[in-house]
């Protein structure tokens, strides 16, 4: 029998289509099956630009989960905990435990907040000084700067009292800072400088290459002992005893070696809206078990402070370390899928 020419173009188009149809079933089976889909995110990060690094790594993995990922908006910590609780926001991957336990404390804690990894464990902080200082006048510890003639090499404008660089307020460790100058008696020698940290630093480097004594406060992962390397340019002061102010308070500074920097090892932490976390299983099982290491983050933000500094520097930092741990960053992304689907 003979087809009529409609019917063997009708045949032809839903073969044709079929066929299509069959080309993309793996394609959309895939699109369906992502866990994010249709699901907004909103990451959060504080106005210390060097840690973009770790909250766009967060953010490509959850995009790679089909999470739309928001672009990021920078608040400080204690408004970024609140935010976070309050589902304003969903995510930070820049919390400090315990530096930040007050603000999770105040924020409503374990009861709205979820922080179940260990992002990037192994954070230190705390007081360095210029190392050719440090063996001329056998300074090692802080509270040497309560004598007078100790306190006064490092006064910068004359009036007598060492001049510590020090923490801007509402990160954490301002109010360490503040703490420890009453508890080593140092309130009336040391004065504690506060302002932009970045552009502290640089005049401090300054003062540094012009052959004068420092003093100052760090931490790590960041630029700074890239610069100022401890144990070559400068060293770390310890502290007599171990005293920590808040939620912070009874716990020990001193480090396995002995050694006392007057700050507890901090990890870094990704902390999410605990509603969030509880409805989406997948994205609760990438922030548990997402890791990057110190060393990691110490070196992307070196790039930043020698000038690749920019969002798009970042990103592409950050692309670049994905392809290295190709391996590991597909293993986040195949035990957040199996998570979505028990």
């Amino acid at each position: 029998m003979t087809q009529h020419p409609l019917t063997r173009t009708l045949r032809a188009a839903l073969a044709a289509s079929l066929l299509a149809v069959g080309a993309a079933g793996p394609a959309l089976a895939q699109s369906q099956a992502l866990p994010g889909k249709g699901i907004k995110v909103q990451p959060l990060q504080s106005s210390i630009a060097e840690e973009a690094f770790q909250t766009v790594l967060v953010s490509r993995a959850l995009t790679k989960l089909g999470y739309d990922v928001q672009p990021i908006r920078e608040v400080e910590y204690p408004t970024a905990h609140v935010a976070i609780a309050n589902g304003d926001a969903t995510f930070m991957a820049n919390h400090w435990d315990p530096l930040h336990a007050d603000f999770y404390k105040n924020a409503g804690g374990d009861a709205k907040l979820s922080r179940t990894g260990q992002y990037s464990p192994g954070a230190a902080q705390g007081y360095l000084i210029d190392k050719k200082t440090a063996d001329q006048y056998k300074i090692t510890s802080i509270d040497q700067l309560a004598r007078p003639e100790i306190a006064k090499l490092f006064d910068t404008n004359g009036d007598g009292r060492a001049d510590l660089t020090g923490c801007n307020p509402g990160w954490g460790c301002e109010a360490v800072i503040e703490h420890h100058l009453d508890a080593y008696k140092l309130r009336g020698n040391v004065t504690h400088v506060q302002g932009s940290y970045a552009a502290l630093m640089a005049d401090t480097i300054t003062r540094f290459r012009q052959g004068k004594p420092i003093l100052y406060y760090t931490w790590t992962p960041f630029w700074v002992s890239g610069v100022l390397r401890p144990g070559q340019e400068v060293t770390w002061l310890q502290v007599p005893f171990s005293s920590l102010p808040g939620e912070q308070k009874g716990l020990d500074t001193k480090l396995p070696n002995g050694q006392n920097y007057g700050f507890v090892m901090n990890t870094q932490r990704i902390v999410a809206n605990k509603a969030f976390a509880e409805a989406n299983p997948a994205a609760a099982r990438l922030f548990e078990v997402m890791r990057l290491p110190v060393g990691d983050i110490n070196a992307q933000n070196l790039r930043m402070r020698d000038g690749q500094n920019k969002p798009q520097d970042v990103e592409r930092h950050t692309d670049a370390w994905i392809k290295a741990h190709q391996k590991t960053f597909d293993g986040w992304i195949a035990q957040a899928l199996a998570a979505a689907r028990k």
